[in-house]
C-alpha cells in the first residue's frame, strides 16, 4: 500500500472491535490505535494525583501530555480507569485535543486502523473503510463476565449489564461526538458471530475496497 489507507472501527464497549482492529492491523500491516486508551490515559492521570474527574482544566492538561507511543494497555485496561474515561470523554475541549493527536496518527504512512466511538464520524470522516461493530448489551455483559471468570475473578451479571447500559447511555447521549454509526459505515453485529467470522466479513469489505482503488 503506497497510499495512506485508513480503517475506522466504531462501536460500544465489549462488541469485539478492539480484537478485530488488532487482527486487521496485523493482516494489512497498518498502524494501530485504540483511541479509547487516549481517554483512559487522561482519566488515569487524574486518578493518579487524586484530582476530581470533573476538573476540566486538569483534564485538558493531561490530554495535551498524552503520548500515543507510550500508552500502557495493561495499566489503562483497569475497569475503574474505563469508568473514569467515559466521564472525562464528555468534555469537548479534551476531545478536540485528543482528536488532533489521533488524526496525526492516522496520517502517518502507510495508514492505520483506529478503533473507538467517533472515528468514522469525527476523527477520520474520510476513512477508506468504516466499520460499526456492535452486539446486544446482554451478549457484551456475558462476554465481560466470562473474561473476568477466565482470570479467576467473580462478578455479578446484573451489575455488569447495568454498567454496560450506563456506559452506552453516556457514550450515545453526550452532546459532543456521540457514539453512532457513520452514514456510510458497514454494520457488523457480532451478537451471534465469533471473532473469526467477524474478521473474515471485514476482510471481504476491505479487500473489495482495495481492489476498486487499485483499478482506479
Amino acid at each position: 500500500m503506497t497510499q495512506i489507507f485508513t480503517i475506522a472501527i466504531d462501536g460500544p464497549a465489549g462488541a469485539g472491535k478492539g480484537t478485530l482492529a488488532r487482527r486487521l492491523a496485523d493482516h494489512y500491516r497498518l498502524n494501530l490505535l485504540d483511541t479509547g486508551l487516549t481517554y483512559r490515559a487522561v482519566a488515569h492521570a487524574l486518578l493518579q494525583v487524586g484530582l476530581p474527574l470533573d476538573n476540566v482544566s486538569a483534564a485538558e492538561t493531561a490530554a495535551r501530555q498524552v503520548d500515543l507511543a507510550r500508552l500502557d494497555r495493561t495499566v489503562l485496561s483497569a475497569h475503574a480507569v474505563g469508568e473514569a474515561a467515559s466521564r472525562v470523554a464528555v468534555f469537548p475541549t479534551v476531545r478536540r485535543i485528543l482528536v488532533e493527536k489521533q488524526r496525526d496518527f492516522a496520517r502517518t504512512p502507510p495508514g492505520a486502523v483506529l478503533d473507538g466511538r467517533d472515528i468514522g464520524t469525527v476523527v477520520c470522516p474520510d476513512a477508506n473503510i468504516k466499520l460499526y461493530v456492535t452486539a446486544s448489551a446482554e451478549v457484551r455483559a456475558r462476554r465481560r463476565l466470562a473474561e473476568i471468570e477466565s482470570i479467576g475473578g467473580t462478578a455479578d451479571f446484573a451489575e455488569i449489564l447495568a454498567d454496560i447500559q450506563r456506559r452506552d447511555e453516556r457514550d450515545m447521549g453526550r452532546a459532543d461526538s456521540p457514539l453512532k454509526p457513520a452514514a456510510d459505515a458497514h454494520l457488523l453485529d457480532t451478537s451471534e458471530m465469533a471473532i473469526e467470522a467477524a474478521f473474515l466479513a471485514a476482510m471481504t469489505i476491505i479487500d473489495d475496497a482495495l481492489a476498486k482503488r487499485n483499478k482506479a
